[in-house]
C-alpha cells in the first residue's frame, strides 16, 4: 500500500496521510477548511515498516476505511505542572 503524506502551515506537527497523491476527495470538506492548503511531504510504501509517532496498523486502517488519516502532534508536556507535582512528592 502507497501513502501520500501532507502537512500544514498552520499546525506544527500535522500531518495528512491519503491514499493517492493530490486526491483529497475523501477528506471531509470541513477538515480541509482547517487544514489549510496541504504541502506535499513525501510517497512512503506502508508495508513493513513503522512510523515515528503513530501506530501504522491505525494509519492503514483508516486509509482504508475513510480513505484518509489525519496525524496530530502530541499535547506538549507541561513542565511547570510536572516540577510542582515532583516538589509536592517530596514533601
Amino acid at each position: 500500500m502507497l501513502c501520500s503524506i501532507y502537512k500544514t502551515t498552520k499546525k506544527e506537527g500535522a500531518y495528512l496521510y491519503i491514499t493517492k497523491k493530490d486526491d483529497f476527495s475523501p477528506v471531509p470538506e470541513e477538515l480541509m477548511k482547517t487544514f489549510g492548503k496541504p504541502v506535499f511531504v513525501m510517497v512512503i510504501k506502508m508495508d513493513g515498516r513503522t512510523l515515528a509517532l503513530v501506530d501504522i496498523e491505525k494509519v492503514k486502517a483508516s486509509l482504508l476505511n475513510d480513505g484518509f488519516f489525519l496525524q496530530v502532534p502530541p499535547i506538549p508536556e507541561n513542565l511547570l505542572e510536572k516540577y510542582k507535582e515532583q516538589k509536592a512528592q517530596q514533601k
